[in-house]
Protein backbone atom coordinates (compact mmCIF):
# COMPACT_ATOMS: atom_id res chain seq x y z
CA UNK A 1 0.00 0.00 0.00
CA UNK A 2 1.32 3.44 -0.98
CA UNK A 3 2.20 5.64 1.98
CA UNK A 4 1.39 8.83 0.07
CA UNK A 5 -1.37 9.76 -2.35
CA UNK A 6 -0.54 11.13 -5.80
CA UNK A 7 -1.73 14.52 -4.58
CA UNK A 8 0.75 14.46 -1.71
CA UNK A 9 3.54 13.30 -4.00
CA UNK A 10 2.62 16.02 -6.51
CA UNK A 11 3.27 18.72 -3.94
CA UNK A 12 6.27 16.93 -2.44
CA UNK A 13 8.30 16.06 -5.53
CA UNK A 14 7.10 18.18 -8.46
CA UNK A 15 8.36 21.76 -8.67
CA UNK A 16 5.38 24.10 -8.51
CA UNK A 17 4.68 27.17 -10.62
CA UNK A 18 2.26 28.91 -8.25
CA UNK A 19 1.03 28.68 -4.65
CA UNK A 20 -2.37 27.43 -5.81
CA UNK A 21 -2.31 24.96 -8.71
CA UNK A 22 -5.63 23.49 -9.83
CA UNK A 23 -4.36 20.14 -8.48
CA UNK A 24 -6.97 17.84 -9.98
CA UNK A 25 -5.75 14.32 -10.73
CA UNK A 26 -6.81 13.53 -14.26
CA UNK A 27 -6.68 9.95 -15.51
CA UNK A 28 -8.21 10.18 -19.00
CA UNK A 29 -8.98 12.69 -21.75
CA UNK A 30 -11.14 12.17 -24.81
CA UNK A 31 -12.60 14.67 -27.26
CA UNK A 32 -13.74 17.72 -25.29
CA UNK A 33 -13.72 15.92 -21.94
CA UNK A 34 -11.31 15.26 -19.08
CA UNK A 35 -11.89 12.62 -16.39
CA UNK A 36 -10.48 12.73 -12.87
CA UNK A 37 -9.49 9.91 -10.52
CA UNK A 38 -12.88 9.97 -8.82
CA UNK A 39 -14.71 9.49 -12.12
CA UNK A 40 -15.94 13.07 -12.47
CA UNK A 41 -16.19 14.44 -16.02
CA UNK A 42 -15.10 17.94 -17.03
CA UNK A 43 -15.46 19.96 -20.22
CA UNK A 44 -12.03 21.25 -21.22
CA UNK A 45 -12.95 24.87 -21.92
CA UNK A 46 -9.34 25.91 -22.61
CA UNK A 47 -8.10 22.98 -24.75
CA UNK A 48 -5.13 22.40 -22.45
CA UNK A 49 -4.16 26.05 -23.10
CA UNK A 50 -4.68 25.94 -26.88
CA UNK A 51 -2.98 22.57 -27.36
CA UNK A 52 -5.98 20.28 -27.96
CA UNK A 53 -7.56 22.22 -30.82
CA UNK A 54 -8.80 18.97 -32.38
CA UNK A 55 -9.76 17.50 -29.00
CA UNK A 56 -8.01 14.93 -26.85
CA UNK A 57 -6.92 11.41 -27.80
CA UNK A 58 -8.24 11.40 -31.33
CA UNK A 59 -7.79 7.81 -32.64
CA UNK A 60 -5.81 8.94 -35.69
CA UNK A 61 -3.29 10.75 -33.49
CA UNK A 62 -3.02 7.89 -31.00
CA UNK A 63 -2.38 5.44 -33.85
CA UNK A 64 0.34 7.66 -35.33
CA UNK A 65 2.08 7.91 -31.95
CA UNK A 66 1.95 4.16 -31.38
CA UNK A 67 3.24 3.31 -34.85
CA UNK A 68 6.11 5.77 -34.71
CA UNK A 69 7.13 4.75 -31.17
CA UNK A 70 7.27 1.14 -32.37
CA UNK A 71 9.52 2.11 -35.30
CA UNK A 72 11.94 4.40 -33.45
CA UNK A 73 11.91 7.28 -31.01
CA UNK A 74 15.17 9.25 -30.78
CA UNK A 75 18.02 8.59 -33.22
CA UNK A 76 20.43 11.54 -33.26
CA UNK A 77 20.59 15.29 -32.75
CA UNK A 78 18.30 17.39 -34.92
CA UNK A 79 19.20 17.91 -38.56
CA UNK A 80 21.60 15.00 -39.20
CA UNK A 81 19.57 11.94 -40.23
CA UNK A 82 16.69 12.03 -42.70
CA UNK A 83 13.72 11.15 -40.52
CA UNK A 84 10.44 10.59 -42.35
CA UNK A 85 8.14 12.04 -39.64
CA UNK A 86 10.03 15.36 -39.68
CA UNK A 87 10.24 15.53 -43.47
CA UNK A 88 6.58 14.64 -44.02
CA UNK A 89 5.31 17.12 -41.43
CA UNK A 90 7.51 19.95 -42.71
CA UNK A 91 6.25 19.30 -46.23
CA UNK A 92 2.63 19.35 -45.07
CA UNK A 93 3.12 22.63 -43.20
CA UNK A 94 4.83 24.21 -46.21
CA UNK A 95 1.91 23.13 -48.41
CA UNK A 96 -0.62 25.18 -46.41
CA UNK A 97 1.57 28.25 -45.86
CA UNK A 98 2.66 31.04 -48.24
CA UNK A 99 5.60 30.20 -50.50
CA UNK A 100 7.93 32.42 -48.48
CA UNK A 101 7.36 30.24 -45.41
CA UNK A 102 8.76 27.05 -46.87
CA UNK A 103 11.42 25.86 -44.44
CA UNK A 104 10.67 24.55 -40.96
CA UNK A 105 12.99 24.36 -37.96
CA UNK A 106 11.35 22.10 -35.37
CA UNK A 107 11.95 22.74 -31.67
CA UNK A 108 10.59 21.26 -28.45
CA UNK A 109 8.27 24.15 -27.58
CA UNK A 110 6.95 27.54 -28.55
CA UNK A 111 9.42 29.27 -26.25
CA UNK A 112 12.30 27.53 -28.01
CA UNK A 113 10.83 28.61 -31.34
CA UNK A 114 10.94 32.21 -30.09
CA UNK A 115 14.59 31.81 -29.12
CA UNK A 116 15.50 30.41 -32.53
CA UNK A 117 13.64 33.16 -34.38
CA UNK A 118 15.39 35.87 -32.36
CA UNK A 119 18.77 34.39 -33.27
CA UNK A 120 17.75 34.08 -36.91
CA UNK A 121 16.70 37.75 -37.05
CA UNK A 122 20.06 38.84 -35.64
CA UNK A 123 21.94 36.57 -38.04
CA UNK A 124 20.12 37.79 -41.15
CA UNK A 125 20.12 41.53 -40.41
CA UNK A 126 23.36 41.90 -38.47
CA UNK A 127 21.37 44.05 -36.02
CA UNK A 128 20.49 43.58 -32.36
CA UNK A 129 17.51 45.81 -31.59
CA UNK A 130 14.19 44.01 -31.22
CA UNK A 131 10.74 45.53 -30.78
CA UNK A 132 8.03 43.70 -28.88
CA UNK A 133 4.65 44.65 -27.47
CA UNK A 134 3.56 45.44 -23.97
CA UNK A 135 1.39 42.66 -22.52
CA UNK A 136 2.84 40.14 -24.97
CA UNK A 137 3.83 36.61 -24.02
CA UNK A 138 6.32 34.63 -26.10
CA UNK A 139 7.68 32.15 -23.53
CA UNK A 140 9.63 32.17 -20.27
CA UNK A 141 13.19 31.27 -21.29
CA UNK A 142 15.79 34.04 -21.09
CA UNK A 143 15.42 35.41 -24.61
CA UNK A 144 11.66 34.95 -24.75
CA UNK A 145 11.35 36.54 -21.31
CA UNK A 146 13.28 39.54 -22.61
CA UNK A 147 10.54 40.24 -25.16
CA UNK A 148 7.72 39.49 -22.70
CA UNK A 149 5.67 42.62 -22.30
CA UNK A 150 5.30 43.07 -18.54
CA UNK A 151 7.97 44.03 -16.03
CA UNK A 152 6.24 42.13 -13.22
CA UNK A 153 7.28 38.86 -14.87
CA UNK A 154 10.73 40.09 -15.95
CA UNK A 155 12.07 41.98 -12.95
CA UNK A 156 13.16 39.00 -10.85
CA UNK A 157 15.38 37.65 -13.64
CA UNK A 158 17.30 40.70 -14.80
CA UNK A 159 19.69 41.36 -16.42
CA UNK A 160 18.00 40.10 -19.57
CA UNK A 161 18.88 40.70 -23.22
CA UNK A 162 19.80 44.29 -24.12
CA UNK A 163 18.37 46.31 -27.03
CA UNK A 164 14.76 45.27 -26.44
CA UNK A 165 12.06 47.93 -26.88
CA UNK A 166 8.47 47.48 -25.72
CA UNK A 167 5.72 49.51 -27.36
CA UNK A 168 1.94 49.49 -27.02
CA UNK A 169 0.15 46.86 -29.05
CA UNK A 170 -1.80 48.25 -31.99
CA UNK A 171 -0.11 51.66 -31.66
CA UNK A 172 1.38 54.24 -34.01
CA UNK A 173 4.32 54.52 -31.62
CA UNK A 174 5.38 50.95 -32.39
CA UNK A 175 5.46 51.68 -36.11
CA UNK A 176 7.41 54.89 -35.53
CA UNK A 177 9.97 53.04 -33.42
CA UNK A 178 11.00 50.72 -36.30
CA UNK A 179 14.24 52.07 -37.78
CA UNK A 180 17.36 51.01 -39.67
CA UNK A 181 18.75 49.68 -36.38
CA UNK A 182 15.83 47.27 -35.85
CA UNK A 183 16.54 43.59 -36.38
CA UNK A 184 12.96 42.43 -35.93
CA UNK A 185 9.50 43.20 -34.67
CA UNK A 186 7.75 40.34 -32.88
CA UNK A 187 3.96 40.53 -32.76
CA UNK A 188 0.99 38.29 -32.02
CA UNK A 189 -1.67 38.86 -34.72
CA UNK A 190 -4.07 38.16 -31.86
CA UNK A 191 -2.55 39.15 -28.54
CA UNK A 192 -3.40 36.18 -26.37
CA UNK A 193 -2.52 36.82 -22.74
CA UNK A 194 -3.96 40.33 -22.65
CA UNK A 195 -7.39 38.76 -23.12
CA UNK A 196 -7.58 37.84 -26.83
CA UNK A 197 -7.07 41.14 -28.67
CA UNK A 198 -7.05 40.87 -32.47
CA UNK A 199 -4.98 43.44 -34.35
CA UNK A 200 -6.60 45.38 -37.19
CA UNK A 201 -5.47 44.41 -40.67
CA UNK A 202 -4.60 48.05 -41.38
CA UNK A 203 -2.17 48.17 -38.43
CA UNK A 204 -0.47 44.90 -39.33
CA UNK A 205 -0.16 46.14 -42.91
CA UNK A 206 1.47 49.36 -41.68
CA UNK A 207 3.92 47.38 -39.54
CA UNK A 208 4.76 45.17 -42.53
CA UNK A 209 5.30 48.20 -44.75
CA UNK A 210 7.61 49.90 -42.25
CA UNK A 211 9.65 46.71 -41.75
CA UNK A 212 10.10 46.48 -45.52
CA UNK A 213 11.24 50.11 -45.71
CA UNK A 214 14.05 49.70 -43.18
CA UNK A 215 15.00 46.05 -43.71
CA UNK A 216 13.66 44.77 -40.40
CA UNK A 217 12.16 41.29 -40.13
CA UNK A 218 8.56 40.75 -39.05
CA UNK A 219 7.92 37.80 -36.73
CA UNK A 220 4.39 36.61 -36.06
CA UNK A 221 3.84 34.54 -32.93
CA UNK A 222 0.96 32.15 -33.67
CA UNK A 223 1.80 29.71 -30.90
CA UNK A 224 -1.70 30.15 -29.45
CA UNK A 225 -3.62 31.49 -32.44
CA UNK A 226 -2.59 28.91 -35.04
CA UNK A 227 -4.34 25.78 -36.31
CA UNK A 228 -7.88 27.04 -36.71
CA UNK A 229 -8.43 28.75 -33.38
CA UNK A 230 -9.41 32.12 -34.91
CA UNK A 231 -11.62 30.83 -37.73
CA UNK A 232 -8.73 30.66 -40.21
CA UNK A 233 -5.96 28.08 -40.23
CA UNK A 234 -3.61 30.88 -39.15
CA UNK A 235 -4.55 34.26 -37.73
CA UNK A 236 -2.39 36.19 -40.21
CA UNK A 237 -4.78 35.03 -42.95
CA UNK A 238 -7.41 37.46 -41.64
CA UNK A 239 -5.20 40.38 -42.67
CA UNK A 240 -3.29 38.86 -45.57
CA UNK A 241 -0.05 40.13 -44.01
CA UNK A 242 2.69 37.50 -44.27
CA UNK A 243 5.55 37.52 -41.76
CA UNK A 244 9.20 36.79 -42.46
CA UNK A 245 9.24 34.27 -39.61
CA UNK A 246 6.28 32.37 -38.20
CA UNK A 247 6.29 30.88 -34.69
CA UNK A 248 4.19 27.79 -33.96
CA UNK A 249 3.73 25.57 -30.93
CA UNK A 250 0.98 24.16 -28.68
CA UNK A 251 -1.49 22.61 -31.19
CA UNK A 252 1.42 22.00 -33.59
CA UNK A 253 2.24 18.73 -31.78
CA UNK A 254 -1.26 17.25 -31.59
CA UNK A 255 -0.85 16.90 -27.82
CA UNK A 256 2.88 16.11 -27.90
CA UNK A 257 5.68 18.62 -27.19
CA UNK A 258 6.63 20.43 -30.38
CA UNK A 259 7.41 23.95 -31.58
CA UNK A 260 8.69 25.47 -34.81
CA UNK A 261 9.94 28.62 -36.41
CA UNK A 262 9.33 28.83 -40.13
CA UNK A 263 10.95 31.11 -42.71
CA UNK A 264 12.22 31.08 -46.28
CA UNK A 265 14.82 28.59 -47.46
CA UNK A 266 17.40 31.34 -47.97
CA UNK A 267 16.83 32.76 -44.51
CA UNK A 268 17.25 29.39 -42.83
CA UNK A 269 20.50 28.75 -44.71
CA UNK A 270 22.11 31.46 -42.58
CA UNK A 271 22.05 29.07 -39.61
CA UNK A 272 24.25 26.52 -41.40
CA UNK A 273 27.46 28.51 -41.74
CA UNK A 274 29.64 31.06 -39.89
CA UNK A 275 29.15 29.46 -37.47
CA UNK A 276 28.17 25.97 -38.51
CA UNK A 277 25.42 24.62 -36.24
CA UNK A 278 24.04 28.12 -35.78
CA UNK A 279 21.08 26.69 -33.89
CA UNK A 280 21.02 23.15 -32.52
CA UNK A 281 18.77 20.94 -30.42
CA UNK A 282 18.90 17.32 -29.29
CA UNK A 283 15.20 16.51 -29.10
CA UNK A 284 13.67 19.23 -31.29
CA UNK A 285 11.38 17.75 -33.91
CA UNK A 286 11.11 14.47 -32.02
CA UNK A 287 9.82 11.87 -34.49
CA UNK A 288 6.93 10.81 -32.25
CA UNK A 289 5.86 14.43 -31.81
CA UNK A 290 6.11 15.08 -35.55
CA UNK A 291 4.04 11.98 -36.30
CA UNK A 292 1.40 13.12 -33.81
CA UNK A 293 1.37 16.68 -35.13
CA UNK A 294 1.06 15.60 -38.74
CA UNK A 295 -1.83 13.27 -37.90
CA UNK A 296 -3.55 16.06 -35.96
CA UNK A 297 -3.18 18.55 -38.80
CA UNK A 298 -4.39 16.02 -41.36
CA UNK A 299 -7.48 15.43 -39.23
CA UNK A 300 -8.07 19.18 -38.90
CA UNK A 301 -7.74 19.62 -42.66
CA UNK A 302 -10.12 16.71 -43.26
CA UNK A 303 -12.80 17.86 -40.80
CA UNK A 304 -12.26 21.60 -41.48
CA UNK A 305 -13.39 22.43 -37.96
CA UNK A 306 -11.95 25.95 -38.23
CA UNK A 307 -14.66 26.90 -40.72
CA UNK A 308 -17.37 27.04 -38.06
CA UNK A 309 -15.13 28.27 -35.24
CA UNK A 310 -16.44 31.84 -35.56
CA UNK A 311 -20.07 30.69 -35.48
CA UNK A 312 -19.43 28.52 -32.43
CA UNK A 313 -17.54 31.32 -30.71
CA UNK A 314 -20.31 33.83 -31.27
CA UNK A 315 -22.87 31.35 -29.97
CA UNK A 316 -20.82 30.55 -26.86
CA UNK A 317 -20.36 34.17 -25.84
CA UNK A 318 -23.94 35.12 -26.70
CA UNK A 319 -25.25 32.46 -24.31
CA UNK A 320 -23.34 33.78 -21.28
CA UNK A 321 -25.35 36.71 -19.97
CA UNK A 322 -24.94 38.25 -16.55
CA UNK A 323 -24.58 41.84 -15.26
CA UNK A 324 -21.17 40.92 -13.79
CA UNK A 325 -19.82 40.35 -17.31
CA UNK A 326 -18.57 43.82 -18.19
CA UNK A 327 -17.75 42.92 -21.79
CA UNK A 328 -16.08 40.22 -23.82
CA UNK A 329 -13.49 39.81 -26.56
CA UNK A 330 -13.80 37.02 -29.10
CA UNK A 331 -12.39 35.81 -32.40
CA UNK A 332 -13.16 32.33 -33.68
CA UNK A 333 -13.66 29.84 -30.87
CA UNK A 334 -11.46 31.83 -28.49
CA UNK A 335 -12.14 34.70 -26.17
CA UNK A 336 -12.41 36.24 -22.74
CA UNK A 337 -15.14 37.37 -20.39
CA UNK A 338 -14.13 40.50 -18.50
CA UNK A 339 -15.30 40.32 -14.89
CA UNK A 340 -15.22 42.89 -12.04
CA UNK A 341 -11.83 41.88 -10.59
CA UNK A 342 -9.08 39.28 -10.57
CA UNK A 343 -10.40 37.84 -7.30
CA UNK A 344 -13.90 37.60 -8.76
CA UNK A 345 -12.44 35.83 -11.81
CA UNK A 346 -10.48 33.40 -9.64
CA UNK A 347 -13.62 32.47 -7.72
CA UNK A 348 -15.54 31.96 -10.97
CA UNK A 349 -12.84 29.57 -12.21
CA UNK A 350 -13.20 27.55 -8.99
CA UNK A 351 -17.00 27.56 -9.28
CA UNK A 352 -16.67 26.34 -12.87
CA UNK A 353 -14.60 23.38 -11.69
CA UNK A 354 -17.36 22.46 -9.27
CA UNK A 355 -19.73 22.43 -12.25
CA UNK A 356 -17.45 20.27 -14.37
CA UNK A 357 -15.74 22.95 -16.48
CA UNK A 358 -12.01 23.67 -16.66
CA UNK A 359 -11.15 27.29 -17.40
CA UNK A 360 -8.61 29.86 -16.23
CA UNK A 361 -7.51 33.49 -16.43
CA UNK A 362 -4.95 35.39 -18.53
CA UNK A 363 -1.43 36.44 -17.51
CA UNK A 364 -1.98 40.12 -18.34
CA UNK A 365 -5.74 40.17 -17.84
CA UNK A 366 -6.33 38.34 -14.54
CA UNK A 367 -9.86 39.76 -14.33
CA UNK A 368 -10.81 37.85 -17.51
CA UNK A 369 -11.98 34.25 -17.85
CA UNK A 370 -10.41 32.27 -20.70
CA UNK A 371 -12.71 30.28 -23.01
CA UNK A 372 -11.23 28.24 -25.87
CA UNK A 373 -12.74 24.74 -26.04
CA UNK A 374 -11.65 22.22 -28.68
CA UNK A 375 -12.78 23.13 -32.18
CA UNK A 376 -14.60 19.78 -32.46
CA UNK A 377 -17.05 20.69 -29.69
CA UNK A 378 -20.69 20.15 -30.67
CA UNK A 379 -23.56 22.54 -29.99
CA UNK A 380 -25.14 20.64 -27.06
CA UNK A 381 -21.78 20.53 -25.26
CA UNK A 382 -21.20 24.20 -26.09
CA UNK A 383 -24.55 25.07 -24.52
CA UNK A 384 -23.77 22.99 -21.43
CA UNK A 385 -20.45 24.82 -21.13
CA UNK A 386 -22.09 28.24 -21.44
CA UNK A 387 -24.74 27.36 -18.86
CA UNK A 388 -22.14 26.16 -16.36
CA UNK A 389 -20.04 29.33 -16.76
CA UNK A 390 -23.08 31.57 -16.43
CA UNK A 391 -24.21 29.74 -13.27
CA UNK A 392 -20.70 30.03 -11.82
CA UNK A 393 -20.69 33.78 -12.43
CA UNK A 394 -24.12 34.10 -10.83
CA UNK A 395 -22.99 32.16 -7.77
CA UNK A 396 -19.93 34.33 -7.24
CA UNK A 397 -21.88 37.54 -7.90
CA UNK A 398 -24.45 36.57 -5.25
CA UNK A 399 -21.67 36.56 -2.64
CA UNK A 400 -20.35 40.02 -3.53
Amino acid sequence: MDLFSNRQLFFKHLAQTSPEPIALEMVKAEGCYLYDASGKTYIDAISGFSVANIGHSQPEVVKAIQEQAAAYTHLIVYGEFIQQPQVAYAQLLASILPNSLSTVYFTNSGAEATEGAMKLAKRITGRTEMIACKNAYHGSTQGALSVMGDEYWRQAYRPLLPDIRHEDYHSASLIASITETTACVIIEPVQAESGVRPAAASWLTAVRTRCNEVGALLIFDEIQSGFGRTGQLFAFEHSGVVPDILLLGKALGGGMPLGAFIASYDAMQSLTDQPVLGHITTFGGHPVSCAAGKAALELLLQKQWWKDAEEKGQLLFSLIKHPAVQCHSQIGLWGSLILPSSEFCKQVAKACIQRGVITDWFLFAPESIRLAPPLCIDEPTLRTLASAVQDAIAEVASKH
